[in-house]
């Protein structure tokens, strides 16, 4: 089980309420909330190993080099780095989340959960490297974010999404059959399908333009009729008629987008990960006892903590 870390704990920040305090009255709802869902999902899926992976980099050079809009309406602001006139962008993050990630943080390092990242990568990078290189394990990736539905595959393992963009209660189990039939994308490269429709269709959430009236529909029909972006551009620039007047020419004078546009939405696949924990098997008890209860005290989170020990099977007492 593949967690992505930032977009599961925000989805907990604003599930619950910041009256969630410890007991020096500073806000834990988030570092509650993930920890929660932590449990809900080794009691619902009962997975073997899991890894939360992490945003090193949340907006990749790579990324912006391409497509200097991509995530550009959630830079909070810049901050220039010492001695230089560089400006690095800072996420728009709620002030009382920022502590909470280093909270959660030391809950997963003193559970013995592991966690991976990849510098320069953003979670979705390091998720598509570790799905790609399993050969062993089915692999369930959690999100948010849709742009993961494209590491859907069954081959050489099955890939799925648990998609909880509408949160954990109504999570929806997506493989193949599913992207395929939600999208209207080719069934046998579902994951890629959808991945070309969303550079076609844009994503204004990701600062994505797109191509200039193409949707999400006409995108689907494009890439299922032609079975590729690859084979609808070839079609395009060789002047098919069986590519639409209006479709042709968008896909023409977006050339130069469309080639950005791989690099950009594309998870990669082969990030080097650091800090990442050796064993991400479920720890069978806390690899840091005392630490453990100490963050438990000071936090005040002995409830969620108590439910993810149920969940993981640890020993009592």
């Amino acid at each position: 089980m593949l967690l992505d870390g930032a977009s599961l704990w925000f989805r907990s920040f604003y599930a619950l309420p910041e009256k969630m305090t410890s007991p020096d009255g500073r806000p834990v709802n988030a570092v509650r909330g993930f920890v929660d869902t932590i449990a809900n999902l080794v009691t619902r899926e009962q997975p073997t190993r899991l890894v939360v992976c992490l945003d090193l980099d949340w907006r990749p050079a790579f990324r912006t080099d391409l497509i200097p809009s991509y995530k550009a309406h959630r830079v909070a602001e810049e901050v220039p780095h010492t001695g230089n006139t560089e400006a690095v962008d800072v996420e728009e993050v709620p002030d009382t989340l920022t502590p909470q990630v280093d909270m959660i943080l030391d809950v997963l390092r003193c559970a013995g959960i592991a966690t991976s990242g990849a510098l320069g990568c953003e979670a979705d990078d390091v998720i598509g490297t570790l799905a790609f290189a399993e050969a062993t394990d089915p692999v369930i990736v959690v999100s948010g974010d849709r742009d993961l539905l494209q590491v859907v595959t069954d081959d050489p393992v099955p890939v799925r999404v648990l998609y909880v963009g509408r949160g954990l209660a109504k999570a929806e189990m997506m493989g193949p059959d599913e992207v395929a039939d939600k999208y209207g994308v080719p069934v046998d490269r579902a994951g890629m399908a959808y991945a070309e429709m969303s550079m076609l269709r844009g994503d204004p959430s990701d600062g994505l333009p797109g191509v200039p009236g193409i949707g999400e529909k006409t995108a689907a029909k494009l890439i299922s009729e032609f079975g590729s972006l690859d084979a609808l551009e070839a079609a395009a620039a060789g002047g098919e008629s069986s590519v639409p007047t209006r479709s042709r020419n968008a896909l023409r004078a977006e050339t130069d987008y469309l080639v950005a546009a791989r690099t950009v939405v594309l998870v990669r696949t082969d990030a080097e990960t650091i800090d990442s924990t050796d064993d991400d098997r479920l720890p069978a008890a806390p690899a840091d006892p005392a630490g453990l209860a100490d963050l438990v005290d000071e936090l005040g989170i002995g409830g969620s903590v108590a439910r993810l020990a149920k969940a993981l099977g640890w020993p009592t007492g």
